[in-house]
């Protein structure tokens, strides 16, 4: 088995994918089932100083869990395809 992939946080800490997902999960979980959230608000929650390099991977995870249905990922409130290319900003929903 492959370690999980990781990026630099703040202070030299890593994130793993898994980690990402659970955050994904944790916010959503914290709002009403319609309700969104930003991909920003889970690299946050996971470095408050060091969030701007988390970005691509809390992206990435987002659209591995959307692929596997498990997440939507909405342009503009509709929910878009995860295999079309992303352009602009994207909000984070349940499946």
């Amino acid at each position: 088995m492959l370690p999980a992939p990781t990026v630099k946080g703040s202070i030299g800490m890593t994130t793993t994918d898994y980690a990402v997902q659970q955050e994904i999960g944790r916010l959503l979980s914290q709002r009403a089932p319609e309700a969104t959230i930003c991909p920003s608000e889970v690299a946050r929650a996971l470095s408050p100083e060091g969030w701007r390099p988390l970005m691509p991977q809390v992206r990435a995870v987002a659209l591995d869990m959307a692929r596997r249905g498990e997440l939507a990922i909405r342009q503009g409130g509709d929910a878009i395809d995860p295999e079309s290319p992303l352009r602009g900003p994207i909000r984070l929903g349940r499946a």
